[in-house]
Parts: structure tokens; sequence; C-alpha cells
């Protein structure tokens, strides 16, 4: 088991290891709630009841849709009246177990309610344990784009129980990695160095997956515990979210997340190589590393103008700018493009398109 402390305003440990319930538990009870909500999506209705057995505390175990139909105002303005209906006080804890849309919900559910209850995270999927769960972002869809509508709301304590990835689907474990690879492009190239040793290796649940974890982790926790509200450094974690977000939208978010930010990488690095700010070799190298798992790297032709439509309105633009996370000659140098042509974004989007 390892520790990964997430500082900046209020401080949270990440812990990492196996049979992870007791200690789960023991943190409830440290917090001395009266009361738990146990926010989950409904495949992990067992796991869920396993951990409420074990919390000395009363526990309502909720169901939310799975993946990203879970994430509306619908489905929290429902828990919220449960929240209601139960009595549910400032003192109280909301635990989000599943995946990224369930800790997502729980978090911004938490942040919402009595302007702020404690929650703890318990990622259950590659892609939440290293992105969604830890860093303090919750929020929800709208029909105006993802994640529109949220809050920095810090969890108490992240807990990713490597178990859990043994019962994972093979698909959910490649899309979870495009997130480890993108803390490797931006901060840690010993990540890459791990893919490109051996692939396959890095998609099984083992010492060299728990590494990836904890290293992707530590990136994650060194970015947001220096800039929680995303002023400046935090921005870097967005590195092929833009045109990714745009993709999942269009899709209807029938894209799994990790795979829709995987074509997104894909489509600035080629934006940074038309721009001359990375070489052919490093755009090279996210072809390679992102096939190598089994990644999209492409996107179907035609779309550019709907696909452009959903990036202008994405929330990290500014003054009416279209803003990029981009590369600057090396691994882990990173810089802005910002305000660029829409014919030159046409241009890299021909590039990538199938």
């Amino acid at each position: 088991m390892s520790t990964i402390t997430v500082n900046g305003p209020r401080p949270y440990d990440v812990t990492v290891g196996h049979a992870l319930d007791g200690a789960i538990a023991a943190q409830v009870a440290t917090h001395g709630a009266r009361q738990v909500a146990l926010i989950h999506q409904p495949p992990l209705a067992d796991v869920a009841a396993l951990i409420a057995e074990k919390i000395d505390a009363r526990v309502h175990l909720i169901a939310v849709p799975d993946a990203e139909s879970g994430k509306t105002l619908e489905v929290a303005g429902r828990i919220w009246d449960q929240l209601g209906e139960a009595a549910f006080g400032r003192r109280d804890l909301v635990i989000g177990l599943g995946g990224g849309a369930a800790t997502d919900l729980a978090g911004f559910v938490a942040a919402a309610w009595m302007r702020g209850v404690d929650v703890i995270q318990v990622p259950t999927t590659l892609l939440a344990m290293v992105d969604a769960a830890v860093g303090g972002k919750t929020g929800i869809n709208t029909a105006a784009g993802k994640n529109l509508v949220g809050a920095f709301h810090e969890p108490l304590a992240v807990y990713i129980d490597l178990e859990r990835l043994r019962t994972l689907p093979q698909r959910d474990i490649i899309a979870g990695s495009a997130e480890i690879i993108k803390t490797g492009f931006i901060a840690d190239e010993e990540i890459l160095a791990l893919y490109e040793r051996d692939a396959a290796a890095c998609l099984e649940p083992n010492e060299i997956m728990t590494e990836l974890i904890t290293r992707s982790v530590a990136v994650k926790a060194e970015v947001v515990g220096n800039d929680l509200k995303e002023a400046g450094l935090r921005e870097i974690l967005n590195y092929g979210h833009t045109f990714g977000h745009a993709v999942e939208q269009y899709e209807n978010y029938a894209w799994r997340h990790g795979d829709a930010v995987a074509v997104g990488m894909m489509f600035i690095a080629q934006l940074a190589c038309d721009r001359g700010l990375i070489d052919e070799d490093l755009r090279e190298r996210h072809r390679k590393i992102l096939t190598s798992v089994g990644l999209p790297i492409s996107y179907a032709a035609g779309r550019f103008d709907e696909l452009y439509d959903v990036m202008t309105r994405d929330k990290k633009n500014r003054d009416g700018k279209v803003r990029f996370v981009a590369l600057d000659g090396e691994v882990g140098k990173m810089t802005r493009i910002e305000g660029p042509t829409t014919s030159e974004l046409a241009a890299a989007y021909d590039k990538i398109a199938k």
C-alpha cells in the first residue's frame, strides 16, 4: 500500500493498495459522520453493500445510472431530495463509488449540499483512478457541453483499490490508459518508456500497472497541489481534452472518455507539429504509443464544422478564443496555442481524419 498526498488549501491522501474496504470504514469512523450517502453505479451494488456493512453509521445506498447518463441535473436533484428526506446534515458524508461519472456526480452532489459536505472518492475504473477521482473537480453535463456545471470540491480522501481492476473489461483498461499516457507526455517520460518497452504488460493488473497508476496520480497531485482552480499550471492536465470533449459531445457520450482524449492528443500533436512546436518524431511517438495499447488516433472525416462549434464553447476558452495545451519542443515542456485560425484547425483535423 502506498500513499500520495495532494497538497493545497485542504490536503488529502490518495491511498493505493488492495482490500481497502476496512480503511474506508476507518476513515468514516474518524470523520464521525452520523449518516453516509454511498452513491454507486448499478453493477457495483454488491461492492457497495460490502463497504456499507463495514461502516459504523447509517448508510444510504443510492444507485445512479451508469456512465455519463448519470451525470445530469435530474439525477443530482433526485439525490438531493433523498438527502433532504434523510435529514442529511453538514457533518454527514458522501462516498462516490464507481467510474469517473459516478465520482464526478458524487463530488458535485457533496459540493452543493448545504454548500459543501465531505466526500470520499472510491474509483473503480482505471480512468477514474488516475483522473476523475483526484483533483477536486466535480460536475455534471448539460446540453451545452460536458462538465460546464460543476464546482471545485476536494475530497476528504481517495481510495484506489487495485483489486477492482481484475474484473474491469479490457476495453476499459485500454481507455483508462489514455489519461496515464497523457501524464507521461506532460510530465513523466518514464511513463512513456514503460509503454514503449512492453505495451501489453501495461494493460495487465500487475506491478507495472501499479507503477503507472502511482506515477500518474503523483503527476496530478503535484499539479493540483500547486493550482487547484486552474489559474495556470493545472491547464496542462487538459492535454488532448479540448478536441476530446468535442468528440464526446458530438457522439452523445457514447465514446469512452479515454478514447476521445487519445484522439484529442493526436489532434493537438498534429496541430503542434504543423506550427513547428514539435517535430515529426514526437508527433509519431504519440501515434506509436497510443496505437500500441489499442487506443484510437483518428476520427471520421467531414465533421469538422460540428466539432469546431463545440470547441468554441469549451470552458477553457478565454476572450472568445479557442485554447489548446500543447507540447513545446519536448516531453514535459508545455505551452498554449491561443486563437488558432479555423483553417489551420481544419488542416490538422484532415490529417487525422479517416
